[in-house]
C-alpha cells in the first residue's frame, strides 16, 4: 500500500528550527564562538540538544546556518537582466559575508573543515546545493529571456561569484563596494555570453 505524506519519523518543526538559529546567533554575539555550547543553545531555544542534532551534525554546521543561510534555497531577485539578477545575488552574498558573525565564524569553520572531512561534506551536501540551486534559477531565467543561448556550468559560475567575494571578504580582508561587484559582474557576464 502506498501512502503519502512526509514519510517516516515526525515531521521537521519549522518554528523549532527559527528557535535554535535565533538562539544560536544571540550566543554568538554575547559569548563569541569558542564559548557557543549545544545545550546552552538548547536551553536558549526552549529545546532539547537532540533536536539540535537532528538538524545540524556540528556547532559549526549550525552557526554557520545561522549567521550565512540555512539549506533552504532562497531565488534570487528577477530584475530583469543576467548582470542584474547577479548582482542582486552578490549583493546578498557580500551582505551576508560581511557581517561581524560571519566574520568570526567562516574562519573557525575552514578550521574544522581541514580537520573533520565529515564536516566539509555536510556543508557541501546542505548550503553549497542550495546555493547552486539559485544560481541555476537565475541562469535558468537568462536562457528563458535569450540573453544565453545555452545554460552555463553551475559549479563554475558559483565558483566565480562566490570565490571572488570569498577572497575579497576573508582572504585580503578588502571592501567591494557596488561599483567593484558590477565589475565582478560585468566580466562574468561577457564570459558566458562570449563562450562558443
Amino acid at each position: 500500500m502506498t501512502t503519502t505524506g512526509q514519510g517516516l519519523g515526525r515531521p521537521r518543526d519549522h518554528e523549532i528550527d527559527a528557535a535554535i538559529l535565533v538562539a544560536a546567533r544571540e550566543l554568538l554575539a554575547a559569548v563569541g564562538y569558542a564559548h557557543v555550547t549545544m545545550d546552552a543553545t538548547a536551553a536558549k531555544a526552549g529545546t532539547s540538544k537532540a533536536a539540535i542534532y537532528r538538524r545540524f551534525h556540528s556547532k559549526a554546521e549550525m552557526l554557520f546556518a545561522a549567521v550565512l543561510h540555512t539549506a533552504q534555497v532562497v531565488l534570487p531577485a528577477d530584475t530583469g537582466s543576467l548582470s542584474g539578477d547577479l548582482l542582486a545575488l552578490g549583493q546578498r552574498i557580500r551582505s551576508d559575508m560581511s557581517s561581524p558573525t560571519a566574520r568570526e565564524v567562516v574562519p573557525r569553520v575552514i578550521v574544522e573543515i581541514s580537520r573533520f572531512p565529515e564536516v566539509s561534506q555536510r556543508l557541501r551536501t546542505l548550503f553549497v546545493a542550495s546555493e547552486r540551486e539559485e544560481i541555476e534559477a537565475l541562469l535558468s531565467r537568462a536562457v528563458g529571456r535569450g540573453e544565453l543561448s545555452r545554460m552555463p556550468n553551475l559549479t563554475t559560475v558559483h565558483r566565480l561569484l562566490g570565490g571572488a567575494l570569498f577572497f575579497t571578504v576573508f582572504v585580503i580582508d578588502e571592501a567591494i563596494d557596488d561599483t567593484e561587484l558590477e565589475n565582478v559582474v560585468d566580466v562574468l557576464v561577457l564570459g558566458l555570453r562570449d563562450r562558443p
